[in-house]
């Protein structure tokens, strides 16, 4: 059973950093693609930044080109998002999702990890 576990949020005030993680339960070479989603109150989950297992790219939102960054290490099977200057509009629920294409199509989710941004 595949399994993420998020975690890394908190409370930070205006142009802060936080860091956060995602653990998979298996090698993170098993996914096709692994992205960070957020979702704020009353709205919908929105892609942060995404990449492609094996590509060279990462691709993100608009909003926070130039302040995130999403890294992975194998070794560790986790994924990371770094996110600094933040802002208020930040404030949302992170989510990792990780899936699979090809010979099965699945999605996994992580439970999501609150970060919240003071002004």
């Amino acid at each position: 059973q595949v399994q993420l576990v998020e975690s890394g949020g908190g409370l930070v005030r205006a142009g802060g950093s936080l860091r956060l993680s995602c653990a998979a339960s298996v090698s993170t070479s098993t996914f096709t693609s692994i992205g960070w989603y957020r979702q704020a109150p009353a709205k919908q989950r929105e892609l942060v930044a995404g990449l492609v297992v094996g590509g060279s790219t990462t691709n993100y939102a608009d909003s926070v080109k130039g302040r995130f960054t999403m890294s992975r290490d194998n070794a560790q099977n986790t994924v990371y998002l770094q996110m600094n200057s933040l802002k208020p509009e930040d404030t949302a629920v992170y989510y990792c999702k990780a899936s699979i294409r090809g010979w099965t199509n699945r999605d996994y989710w992580g439970q999501g990890t609150q970060v919240t941004v003071s002004s």
